[in-house]
């Protein structure tokens, strides 16, 4: 049996927690799996895993085997990559991991528009909300909106996230409007991440001097799309990325706060792996991307 297969069968095992998730996600019949899995144990000569009715775990020889496993399948994925260096355009799949909000509001028609500009690549986006680890999900590019990137990341700059204060009509008519930005302590902001206190830092428009409000409210969450939904059942004011809502401010779903204030910027950052094992298509994307969020960040 092919021992590529198997470490792919072993290690989406281990990452689905069953035979059934592997054999769903590898569309695999599962008495296929069953047999990789055995063949497995057959070349390591031990037990790779503990079987109860309830879940699988590892035995310490299949932590052993499942580490060789995904540098096998590293190893195979970066085969390709002298050839990739090479080619005359972009070819083959790229794995990016970004947030929910930023794949519906923008990413998605940035890697359309790519993928018509280079018809042999494929991309697949893995939609989450945490930080995701580049090697050991096989991720090619992560795209991540924040100030506090850690400085140990290999990463690209790609452009400038603005935000703003908004809120439904329902809401402000209910609460009032706030004209200053300390008075949102008193309204029910919806907070992005975790519960309690929060910081919304601002500028003044005409004097340029930074301001931090801490706020709270009654609903928070680590996806800005659900704090939207929120903010247009009227059930608070939001901070938002301009690109999430300007369509929904233009036709009067929600109202644009505070104009005597700016938001503070977040950065945008492509997040790869490594910069000498960047391959053509992983290169083109990132300098793609780079026109993508500059050329909104300038107009």
């Amino acid at each position: 049996m092919d021992r590529i297969i198997a470490a792919q069968v072993f290690v989406a095992i281990t990452e689905q927690g069953s035979l059934v998730g592997a054999a769903n996600l590898l569309d695999m019949s599962r008495a296929m799996v069953t047999r990789y899995l055995a063949q497995m144990e057959q070349w390591s000569g031990a037990r790779l895993l503990h079987r109860t009715t309830r879940k699988l775990s590892l035995t310490a020889a299949g932590e052993a085997t499942l580490l060789r496993c995904r540098e096998l399948l590293q190893l195979c994925e970066q085969m390709p990559l002298a050839a990739d260096a090479q080619a005359d355009q972009p070819r083959g799949m790229l794995r990016i991991a970004c947030s929910q909000s930023l794949a519906q509001s923008r990413l998605a028609a940035a890697v359309a528009q790519f993928t018509q500009r280079y018809p042999l690549t494929q991309i697949d986006l893995q939609i989450g909300n945490t930080n995701v680890n580049l090697v050991e999900e096989r991720i090619d590019l992560a795209i991540r909106v924040t100030n506090q990137l850690d400085p140990n990341l290999i990463a690209r700059r790609l452009g400038s996230c603005a935000s703003v204060v908004c809120a439904s009509p329902a809401y402000l008519a209910a609460h009032g409007t706030p004209s200053h930005a300390s008075e949102l302590t008193s309204h029910n902001c919806l907070t992005y991440r975790y519960f309690g206190k929060s910081l919304w830092e601002f500028e003044g428009v005409s004097d340029g001097l930074p301001l931090a409000v801490p706020v709270s409210g009654s609903i928070s969450a680590n996806e800005s799309v659900v704090l939207m939904q929120a903010a247009l059942a009227g059930a608070g004011i939001t901070l938002q990325p301009a690109w999430s809502v300007s369509a929904l401010i233009e036709s009067g779903e929600l109202v644009a706060l505070l104009p005597g204030y700016r938001a503070k910027e977040m950065g945008v950052y492509g997040v790869y792996g490594s910069r000498r094992q960047m391959g053509v298509t992983l290169r083109e994307m990132v300098g793609f991307l780079g026109e993508w969020f500059g050329s909104e960040t300038r107009s």
